[in-house]
Order: C-alpha cells, then sequence, then structure tokens
C-alpha cells in the first residue's frame, strides 16, 4: 500500500482533512492539506422560508433536492415557521426527485420516498435523464408547465437549471446555504504558491467548489495563469464528473477520476496510477527534483 513512494500530494479537503491525511500517508504519500472551504449558513434564509410558503400553499408540481445537507437544512428552516407534519404532507403532495443515495436518505428520515433518483455518478446530467425517461413513461412527468423547485447546493448550477427551462419548466431555485473560503487564507495561499513553483506532484479535488476556491485566491494572488501551468504537470485526480467539470472551466482536464466518487476510491486509485500518469504526461516527479 505504497502506491504513491513518496511523492508530495496536495488535498484541499476541509471537513474531512485528518481523515484524507492519513489515506495519503496510508498510501505512501507526503500529504499536504490546505482547507479551501467553510459551510456557513446564508444570512438570511427569506428565500428557502419563502419556497416553505409556496410549498405549503400547493404552488409547486416539483421539488428537486440536490444534496442530503441541503434537504435536512430545509427541514430546519421550515420548523421556525410551520409544523413538521404539514411541511412533509406538503412534500407528499408533489413530485420529489433527488440526485442521489445522501438526499434519498436525508428525505427517508422524514418518510418521503423519491418519486425519481438520478443514478451514479449523480451528476446533473444523470438529473436530466432520469426526468426524461421518466416523462416518456408517464405524461404526468412531463416538465412542460410544471412548477420546479430546486434546492441548491451551495453555488448554483446552471447547466441543471438550463435544462429545466429548456424542457418547459417553471424554475424556481432553493437557496438553503452556501461555501465560503475559510477564515484562515493561510494554507490555500501557500498552497497556490506551491502548485505554481512546481513544488507538489498530486492534487486531489473532492468537491468542485475547491477548484472555484483555489483559482479565485491564485487570482487575487495575481498566480491564475501560473496555477494553470502548474496542474498540468501535476497529476490532478477529480472526485467526479461534477468536479472534473469545474476544472474544465478553468482550463485543467482532471487526469483521472476514481470508479466510485467516494475519497477512499480516489486516493487508493490516484496512488495505484500515479507511476504511469507521470510517464504519460511526460514530466519528471517535483518532489524528487
Amino acid at each position: 500500500m505504497s502506491g504513491f513512494g513518496g511523492l508530495r500530494v496536495l488535498a484541499l479537503e476541509s471537513r474531512r482533512a485528518p481523515e484524507l491525511a492519513k489515506l495519503i500517508a496510508t498510501y505512501g504519500g507526503e500529504p499536504i492539506v490546505a482547507p479551501s472551504m467553510r459551510e456557513v449558513p446564508l444570512e438570511s434564509n427569506n428565500e428557502a422560508l419563502a419556497f416553505v410558503k409556496r410549498l405549503l400553499a400547493g404552488e409547486f408540481d416539483m421539488v428537486v433536492f440536490l444534496t442530503g445537507v441541503g434537504a435536512r437544512a430545509l427541514l430546519g428552516v421550515a420548523e421556525t415557521a410551520h409544523e413538521h407534519n404539514e411541511y412533509v404532507a406538503a412534500l407528499q403532495s408533489v413530485k420529489v426527485v433527488a440526485r442521489g443515495p445522501k438526499p434519498v436518505a436525508a428525505l427517508r428520515e422524514i418518510g418521503i420516498t423519491p418519486a425519481i433518483t438520478a443514478p451514479e455518478p449523480n451528476t446533473w446530467h444523470e438529473l436530466l435523464r432520469a426526468l426524461d425517461e421518466a416523462s416518456k413513461r408517464s405524461e404526468e412527468s412531463d416538465l412542460k408547465g410544471k412548477r420546479v423547485a430546486v434546492q441548491e447546493y451551495g453555488a448554483s448550477n446552471p447547466e441543471l437549471l438550463a435544462g429545466l427551462r429548456e424542457r418547459g419548466a417553471q424554475v424556481t431555485r432553493v437557496p438553503v446555504y452556501q461555501w465560503a473560503l475559510p477564515d484562515d487564507l493561510g494554507p490555500l495561499r501557500s498552497a497556490v504558491t506551491a502548485i505554481a513553483e512546481g513544488t507538489v506532484d498530486v492534487v486531489l479535488f473532492t468537491t468542485a467548489v475547491q477548484a472555484i476556491h483555489l483559482f479565485q485566491i491564485a487570482a487575487e494572488m495575481k498566480l491564475e495563469e501560473a496555477v494553470r501551468k502548474g496542474l498540468g504537470r501535476t497529476i490532478v485526480a477529480s472526485i467526479g464528473p461534477t468536479t472534473s467539470e469545474e476544472l474544465e472551466r478553468h482550463g485543467i482536464r482532471a487526469d483521472l477520476e476514481p470508479s466510485h466518487p467516494k475519497m477512499g476510491f480516489l486516493v487508493k486509485e490516484t496512488s495505484e496510477q500515479a507511476p504511469g500518469l507521470f510517464r504519460r504526461k511526460g514530466q519528471g516527479i517535483a518532489s524528487a527534483g
């Protein structure tokens, strides 16, 4: 289990940073952890409260849940102004859609079973495809003219919203929580410098927000292009398609995605493929030079 062979592996994880650092070390890497984000509640939950009020008034036909945390947060918002059972009953009266297993689990905790669930890797592509397939099976699932609320995961997903509107839906965004930069920007700035100077060998991205924040700080430091070139010399490992798409928006192509979008698979499979990836990229190893 020493696949990294001493490579310097940068992780931008925040909440599970200690666990990820331990995994990197287990597979023979030298972990460098630079927390890149923190989860914070919205200063005002007015939009979420407005959604709940409209849901209870019967003004939606479908509610799409993108995350488990968001589903639970919406419940918390609802319970500040309404009865728990009232909110659950309102959800039971509409078609509920879940992006993947985490929102499914959160919804089942309150007795809601989604009518439609997107398959792995649980991106907006699979979600829209699942909705299209449901529409073919039943006219009731046709989105044309339907009033659809979308619980958002931090940053908005313009592709998903556009896809729903293209299918004729009247879309309402429901932002519940957001991601902010960490209070201490020191480690993230050091990570930007390390990538720009070529002193890391592997960078692991476990969420799209990490890429957004990395390039935001790089731009502030006037090192955006240097970071882009630096990532071109390193192995860039992405947890899954949503994160890879965000990297591509910044001109970075991920070298690999794991067979399952989980942290353990990401580290293990990156460690196994690292030597071959370096050979294919025609690069030396930063820490060895």
